[in-house]
């Protein structure tokens, strides 16, 4: 099941990569069929994910400053974090406009149920009111790892502080706006923590809680 779970994942992170390659101005067209990928094509998708994330202009300006929890991360095998933060980045663009497109299928991909179960009934609250989202993610200033633990059973949990740049407006039935501002940039501070068991070969780290600043 976990290894089916990662292959959805992958194929879900390319095919939107590959959309947003093909629309250079940044327009919201509808969503992309999603293709689910073999096993035998995991190596060759993860190659391009990583080499993707890295040529991705929207995050060109990223800081990847130290962090104190760089000795619990340590004990993590195999771990890369700059690798981490590139892809956890990348997740962080895709929950925002899953979010605001009520896209539930993509939540619960990338996060733990309790975290999708949040999602999931602020969505169900804002369909039954009629109220719509609109969501842009200019850029991510910043981003660094404020926190990681491992428990004894081996579940690492870290956590990224993120600084983005977004425009966030909700409207109602009759498009008129009713909370935010179209024409202003949001300076906003996240924390977002991720968690996966280390003693997997899977990596994928979901989301399981999101809070800002």
């Amino acid at each position: 099941m976990s290894a089916y779970i990662d292959l959805v994942f992958l194929g879900i992170v390319v095919a939107l990569i590959l959309f947003r390659l093909n629309n250079i101005l940044g327009t919201r067209p509808e969503q992309p069929q999603i293709k689910i990928v073999s096993k035998k094509d995991f190596e060759k998708i993860y190659d391009f994910i990583q080499q993707k994330t890295q040529e991705d202009a929207k995050f060109s300006d990223i800081k990847l400053n130290d962090s104190s929890a760089d000795e619990v991360l340590k004990n993590i095998e195999g771990f890369q974090k700059q690798d981490f933060l590139k892809r956890v980045s990348k997740v962080f663009e895709m929950v925002l406009e899953a979010f605001a497109n009520r896209d539930k299928e993509t939540l619960k991909m990338l996060t733990d149920k309790k975290l999708f179960e949040k999602f999931s009934a602020i969505i169900d609250e804002r369909e039954a009111q009629n109220i719509t989202s609109e969501s842009d993610l200019i850029k991510i200033d910043e981003m660094q790892i404020s926190d990681a633990k491992i428990s004894p059973k081996g579940i690492a949990k870290i956590a990224v502080q993120f600084v983005s740049e977004q425009i966030n407006v909700l409207k109602d039935a009759d498009g008129t706006l009713i909370e935010g501002d179209e024409n202003f940039v949001q300076k906003i501070t996240d924390t977002w923590t991720f968690e996966k068991n280390i003693h997997s070969s899977s990596p994928v780290w979901l989301l399981t809680s999101t809070k800002k600043k």
